[in-house]
C-alpha cells in the first residue's frame, strides 16, 4: 500500500481534509511508524512547541508558563481493515458529499486531525497543552504506548486536565466503565461418541454458565451525578476436540463492563459470584474512570462546550490519567456507534465543529 508522504501532512489545511490524509496513512496496531513520522515531522516544523519521541509515540507541549497546563491525547492505531469486499470503512479514504469514510475515520483520526490543527493554530493558547499521539491503544493493554510514556516520560504527563479525542458525537463525556475478561472453564470426561455414557460432556456442563449470564440484569449505577449502564456477557466458547469424541474440556469468555465505583478485584469478586460452582480465571483488566466533573478544569471545559455530560460506557484511556491523579473527559468528532465498522465514517461538519469548539476553549 502507497503511504501519503509525510510531507503532504499539513496541519494548517482544512481539518477535514487533514484527517483524510491521516486515514490514508494505514496504521493498524503494530504499523503506526509512517503515521507517527508523519506526525512527528508535522510538528517539528512548528517552532512554537517543544518535541519529544518515544518509539511511535509523538508528544509536543507549549511552554508558555501559564497558570494551567491540559494534555490532549490521542491514539494513531487503528482496528484491522475490513474484510468484505467493497466496505467503505478502509484504507485509502473516499468522499460521499461531505462524508469521509474510511478506517479511523471516527475511531480516531479525526480526533488526531484536530489535535494538529490546534497544535499549528495556537501558538498563543491561554492554558499551556501538552500535546499526545500514542501507539497501540486498540491492542492488550500491556502495549500502550501511552502506558509506556507515563513510565518513560512521567513529567510529560503532569497537568491539570486532560481531553481524549475519542468519538462522542461532539458531546461531553464523563469517566468511563471498566472491563474485565475470565476464562470461566467447565471439566468432562472424554468417551467415544458411540459410548457417550462413558463420559462426562463439558459443552453440556457449559449451559448453566450461560443460563446464568442470560439471566443476569445489568446494573445502571450512579456515579457522581452520572449514569453508567454495566453488560456482562459470554463472547466466546471453546471446547471438543473431534466429531466422535465427548469433550472433556470447555471454556467461555466472559467480558464484563463495570461501572466506575468498582475496583477490578470487586468486578472479579462479583463475577465469582455469580458463577459460583465453576473455576473462574481472571485474564484481563483495566479499572475505570469516575467522571472528575466537579473539577473547575473539567467544568470550565463542560460550560464552554455548551453539552450536557454523558457517561462513556466503553473503555477509554481516560481511566489512565485518572490512575495518574489527572481529570480526564472523552470528546471528539463522530459517532462511536461506527467505530470499527465496515461502513466507518465521519461528516466533515463535525471534525470542524469539534476544532472550533477546542479553539474557543483554549483561546
Amino acid at each position: 500500500m502507497i503511504q501519503t508522504p509525510a510531507a503532504e501532512l499539513d496541519p494548517g489545511s482544512d481539518v477535514a481534509l487533514l484527517t483524510a490524509r491521516l486515514i490514508d496513512l494505514e496504521s493498524v496496531s503494530g504499523n503506526e511508524g509512517a503515521i507517527a513520522d508523519a506526525v512527528e515531522q508535522a510538528l517539528r516544523r512548528l517552532h512554537h512547541l517543544e518535541v519529544v519521541r518515544d518509539g511511535d509515540c509523538v508528544m509536543a507541549r507549549t511552554r508558555l508558563g501559564r497558570a494551567e497546563r491540559v494534555i490532549l491525547a490521542g491514539h494513531l492505531d487503528t482496528v484491522p481493515l475490513p474484510t468484505v469486499p467493497g466496505s467503505r470503512g478502509t484504507v485509502p479514504s473516499s468522499w460521499d458529499g461531505d462524508v469521509l469514510y474510511g478506517r479511523g475515520a471516527t475511531d480516531m483520526k479525526g480526533g488526531v486531525a484536530v489535535q494538529l490543527a490546534l497544535a499549528a493554530a495556537l501558538t498563543e493558547p491561554t492554558r499551556d497543552i501538552t500535546f499526545v499521539f500514542y501507539d497501540h491503544e486498540e491492542v492488550e493493554a500491556s502495549l500502550s504506548g501511552l502506558g509506556r510514556v507515563a513510565a518513560s516520560y512521567p513529567e510529560w504527563l503532569v497537568a491539570d486536565f486532560a481531553v481524549l479525542l475519542e468519538p462522542t458525537d461532539g458531546t461531553v463525556e464523563g469517566g468511563c466503565n471498566g472491563t474485565a475478561r475470565f476464562d470461566v472453564s467447565v471439566a468432562g470426561r472424554a468417551a467415544h461418541s458411540a459410548r457417550a455414557w462413558r463420559g462426562v460432556n463439558a459443552i453440556h456442563g457449559a449451559a448453566e454458565i450461560l443460563v446464568r449470564l442470560r439471566d443476569h440484569e445489568p446494573a445502571t449505577v450512579h456515579v457522581d451525578g452520572l449514569d453508567y449502564r454495566e453488560s456482562l456477557n459470554a463472547v466466546k466458547i471453546s471446547g471438543g476436540t473431534a466429531g466422535n469424541v465427548i469433550p472433556d474440556s470447555t471454556v467461555i469468555e466472559v467480558n464484563y463492563r463495570f461501572a466506575p465505583d468498582k475496583t477490578p478485584e470487586q468486578a472479579e469478586a462479583y463475577v465469582r459470584a455469580l458463577l459460583e460452582g465453576f473455576t473462574v480465571e481472571r485474564t484481563d483488566a483495566a479499572a475505570g474512570a469516575r467522571p472528575g466533573l466537579q473539577h473547575p478544569a473539567a467544568a470550565a471545559f463542560v460550560a464552554a462546550v455548551g453539552a450536557d455530560p454523558k457517561p462513556k460506557y466503553g473503555w477509554t484511556d481516560v481511566a489512565r490519567f485518572s490512575a495518574l491523579g489527572v481529570p480526564a473527559v472523552n470528546f471528539g468528532p463522530g459517532d462511536a456507534l461506527l467505530a470499527h465498522t465496515d461502513d466507518e465514517h465521519v461528516h466533515a461538519d463535525a471534525v470542524r465543529a469539534c476544532l472550533a469548539a477546542m479553539v474557543a476553549w483554549l483561546s
